[in-house]
């Protein structure tokens, strides 16, 4: 048993603890989110946030500056590349099925302080993701009315004069409408996702469907060129598989969602594969028909589909196009908006924001306050701002999170946490369970001396800490350090690779010295046993994810390299958005933590806490 964690009051301990993997005994009622979602709905709602309108622009810019008629293998990388993600997301979902998402799962397996960083970046991540796509359907919805200046005058955007900023009535009226639909109840907002995801998949059917028979009508002009499939070779598909790698953002939002799901175990894995699997297909299709039907070099970097199309006389089909890319954007802003209020609800259940984020309404069963809040604040932005220059922020959020799931599989499979917190609602409980658990070890060691002699478990009785011994504390150890020195190796490599300016001899040393940390610490957990305990950790009985720990490196490796390319505006604005998150925890959430004087005990005394307390309730 153990009080805190070690640092003080002030120390860096509160920034490595961790909380329990499922505290749904210890909620009240009232806190409990309505469990209405099915596979269709979470496919919906994937499908939906993850295929935005950028796939109707990004065909085209891809193509012509860094792939050519290969565009359909960079999309296939990309999807690889998302699929490594996807199944650390979708163990994590099916062992710790609670509102938050990556905040959550790096609250149990890596600690408060990440956890905090990581839930911060996402409510920014959010925030100007719903904003900036806010402000691309207006553009698109003006084409109906015959253009930007056809749009009725209260939707049509407006120049303040002597302050020089662009109003945008339309984006902050939608985020608004899309708010109160969320108020409503998940279930009807899923099945508006579906209905507008549907359409949006109808449009790119059509894509695929009427590209295909022009080109095989007209011949397929795109593939016959003097320069081959790959004009910008190997490293130019590469390239554009990291570009297009962002148009698979979105399957992470099915996880905030868990603890809305009617079968977590079962509908989340089949939502995130199936959702990721339809996407990736749709993107394929889309991008053979394309490039196939205009050569790479002449498509229109900003309507490559529509002008593509018009090249073989079907200017009407411009209007289906932008039906696709207005609902596009309206599935996915119902996805950008979805996720913050739960991940706010999950802070302030675990006391790092305030208890007003975690109230659920009793008659919708949804976060109503943090959904309100969230959708003002999101509308004000998208009237006020042309957030389009900020994009880059909404990456940091999702890759740092993609980072870390991945961090939190290699954890939760070699070293998973072995002392679990009970709150201080509960410690009175501790008292009588100790006194039973030393009686129980009196009693068994009566009966169980030989096999004590030998060194093995005490009869296999629930209460009984599984005896470390020298060689297991010595494996997790080793699999800790080697955790450690692999993720050192991947940020060595990474930046090495990425940093052109840097002379060759230098370069190629960091490359060397990060891949060999790297390596060294994947052979090594390679050879090691994981830990035993993995086995009923959480929830059991659901998805594992398969090639550990070469698929989770693989993914943190990716993750790594994208997030030192992303630029250093980038960076520094996100830095800003951090210290204000340090600052706010500093002096509020390290605070008032639930985990603020929580004892730390063994998993199988927790247990036995937890259901005395139920058994006999205060």
């Amino acid at each position: 048993m153990q009080k805190g964690v070690p640092g003080g009051k002030w120390g860096f301990g509160n920034l490595i603890r961790r909380k329990q993997v499922d505290s749904v005994h210890l909620r009240r009622e009232d806190h409990q989110l309505a469990k209405k979602l099915s596979v269709l709905d979470l496919v919906a709602i994937g499908v939906g946030s993850t295929i935005g309108a950028g796939v109707y622009i990004l065909v085209g810019t891809v193509a012509r500056e860094h792939t050519g008629p290969a565009l359909t293998i960079a999309f296939l990388i990309g999807g690889i590349a998302a699929a490594l993600s996807a199944f650390c997301y979708a163990e994590l979902a099916c062992r710790c099925p609670s509102a938050g998402s990556a905040y959550h799962y790096s609250y149990i397996c890596v600690g408060e302080g990440v956890a905090w960083l990581i839930g911060w970046a996402l409510i920014l991540e959010y925030t100007i993701g719903a904003s900036a796509v806010a402000r691309g359907i207006s553009p698109n919805l003006a084409l109906f009315f015959g253009g930007e200046g056809k749009l009725p005058a209260f939707l049509a955007r407006h120049t303040i004069s002597g302050l020089g900023i662009v109003v945008d009535p339309c984006a902050a009226l939608l985020v608004l409408v899309v708010t109160g639909l969320l108020c409503i109840g998940i279930k009807e907002s899923s099945v508006a996702q579906t209905i507008v995801t549907t359409i949006n998949v109808c449009a790119m059917t059509f894509i695929i469907i009427a590209g295909g028979y022009i080109g095989f009508k007209n011949g397929w002009i795109g593939y016959e060129l003097h320069n081959g499939y790959f004009p910008y070779g190997i490293n130019g598909v590469f390239a554009g598989s990291a570009t297009v790698f962002f148009s698979y953002i979105g399957f992470d939002i099915l996880t905030s969602t868990a603890e809305e799901v009617k079968n977590p175990q079962r509908d989340l894995p089949l939502g995130i594969g199936i959702a990721l699997s339809i996407c990736c297909i749709l993107y394929m299709l889309v991008s053979i028909v394309i490039v196939g039907l205009v050569p790479y070099y002449a498509l229109d970097p900003d309507t490559p589909i529509s002008s593509a199309f018009a090249s073989h006389g079907f200017e009407w089909a411009v209007y289906i196009i932008t039906l696709g890319a207005v609902t596009a954007l309206c599935a996915t802003l119902m996805g950008s908006i979805l996720p913050q209020p739960r991940i706010l609800m999950a802070m302030a259940r675990d006391g790092l924001l305030p208890s007003f984020f975690s109230d659920i309404n009793k008659r919708t069963q949804v976060p109503v306050k943090s959904t309100i809040v969230t959708g003002t604040f999101a509308a004000a932005l998208a009237f006020l701002m042309d957030v389009s220059q900020l994009s880059g922020m909404v990456s940091v959020g999702t890759l740092l999170a993609f980072t870390i799931v991945a961090v939190s599989i290699l954890i939760l499979r070699y070293v998973p946490p072995d002392k679990v917190p009970v709150p201080s609602s509960l410690q009175g409980s501790i008292g009588s369970v100790s006194v039973q658990f030393h009686t129980d070890i009196q009693e068994i060691e009566a009966n169980c001396q030989s096999l004590l002699d030998k060194g093995k478990n005490l009869c296999g009785h629930p209460l009984i800490d599984k005896e470390i011994t020298h060689d297991e504390k010595k494996r997790r150890k080793i699999a800790a350090w080697n955790i450690t020195l692999m993720c050192i190796g991947i940020i060595i490599l990474a930046s090495a690779a990425s940093v052109d300016k840097l002379l060759s001899f230098p370069r190629f040393t960091l490359c060397c010295v990060g891949a060999i940390l790297l390596l060294c610490g994947l052979i090594v957990l390679a050879c090691i046993n994981q830990d035993d305990a993995r086995h009923s950790f959480g929830h059991t009985g659901g998805f594992h994810c398969p090639f550990v720990p070469f698929l989770p490196a693989a993914s943190i490796l990716i993750n790594t390299y994208l997030l030192i390319n992303l630029g250093a505006g980038t960076w520094i604005r996100v830095s800003i958005w951090l210290v204000i998150g340090v600052l706010v925890y500093i002096f509020y959430g390290r605070s008032h933590s639930s985990l603020q004087g929580a004892v730390y005990v063994s998993t199988p005394h927790a247990n036995e806490i937890c259901g005395t307390s139920s058994d006999h309730p205060a």
